[in-house]
């Protein structure tokens, strides 16, 4: 019997995939470290990320230090005006920035279905670095598991981010305060309805774009203009209804908004309407409710509505001091309804 050649064999020989993950490229072994070498690597390259070490040893300014994590599993991967890649840089960047926080360091971990694409992998990967080039942060650690096909939708990305909070500055939602304003930075629910028409649900076409944004440029300088900033929160999920929400719960005060005066795009009211939702509750990424006394409202508009982030800017509402933990709504009518936070998924897996 002839006995076969396995000089220099491993077991099991690895085989080359060019176009699509395969399950061995989770194995943690030569297929594995070479995705990560031509598809990572290049793309995020810096001296923390290239010494190749289970995690990343960094400088950071002494002191408080703010740290958000997200997972990211938007369907479809690509969308107008975003894909996940960029979804997943901004949405975390922006977490750490509405504390307070100069986002400087990004982890990325990938859940990859067997079957994807690596030009799909690369586009995104791109997609990534863009975005975080620029919020001026870097993605200094990562992982990389890979599922069976027809289970993971393509792909789901984990980031988490961390920045430097500056002494003395505190931010949350407990520190809103009667008299305080409410400020928006531009008009609701384009992300929602930008991800929801990608799928081909809606019957008919819009040219609605996602706000997807790194927002931690026009917080810097709304911070150093206005200062005395109380609350810095990102509507995603559930809206500025359930954002809102949860600001009067934590602060116990009442806030009241001015229908007349929230900014919602006519394509996206369009929509809204034709679909029976309510703007309100619909995701952003790319909008920032700012929260803020209201002497300080003019000058930070101003300074909001400089940035092509926050041209749109608007006020919104004001606080009060009761009924504690509820929104209210002036309407145009002149009648005054409560604003309940969202009571379930409206338009699921979107961010």
């Amino acid at each position: 019997m002839d006995i076969p050649d396995v000089t220099g064999a491993v077991c099991p020989v690895p085989l080359t995939h060019d176009e699509q993950i395969v399950m061995g490229h989770g194995s943690g072994g030569k297929m594995a470290a070479d995705l990560i070498a031509k598809i990572f690597l290049p793309v995020f390259d810096n001296p923390a990320l290239r010494a190749g070490d289970d995690g990343a040893v960094v400088e950071l300014p002494a002191g408080r230090i703010a740290v958000s994590t997200d997972s990211h599993v938007v369907y479809p991967l690509f969308f107008p005006g975003g894909d996940i890649g960029r979804l997943a840089v901004c949405g975390t960047v922006n977490d750490v920035a509405m504390m307070g926080a100069q986002p400087a360091f990004l982890t990325a971990g990938f859940i990859l279905e067997e079957g994807l694409a690596l030009a799909t992998l690369q586009r995104v990967a791109a997609s990534m670095q863009a975005a975080a080039a620029e919020a001026g942060v870097q993605i200094i650690s990562g992982d990389t598991k890979v599922v069976q096909r027809g289970k993971a939708d393509g792909l789901y990305i984990n980031t988490t981010g961390l920045g430097a909070v500056p002494p003395g500055r505190k931010l949350g939602g407990a520190q809103a305060q009667p008299g305080d304003a409410v400020l928006l930075s531009g008009s609701m629910g384009d992300h929602g309805i930008a991800v929801l028409a990608a799928r081909g649900e809606l019957g008919f076409e819009t040219d609605v774009q996602s706000d997807c944004a790194p927002l931690n440029g026009l917080i810097a300088d709304l911070l150093a203009a206005c200062p005395a900033v109380h609350v810095l929160r990102d509507p995603t999920r559930g809206g500025v209804a359930t954002t809102l929400n949860e600001i009067a719960t934590q602060s116990a005060t009442c806030i009241t908004l001015f229908e007349k005066n929230l900014p919602v795009r006519p394509a996206v009211a369009a929509v809204c309407e034709m679909l029976g939702f309510d703007p309100l509750y619909v995701a952003n990424e790319g909008k920032v409710l700012v929260i803020l006394p209201r002497e300080n409202a003019d000058l930070a508009l101003q300074v909001l509505r400089r940035s092509k982030y926050g041209a749109d800017a608007a006020l919104i509402g004001e606080v009060g001091q009761s009924p504690q933990g509820r929104v209210l709504m002036k309407t145009a009518l002149g009648t005054t309804r409560v604003v309940d936070m969202l009571a379930g998924e409206m338009l699921p897996r979107i961010c």
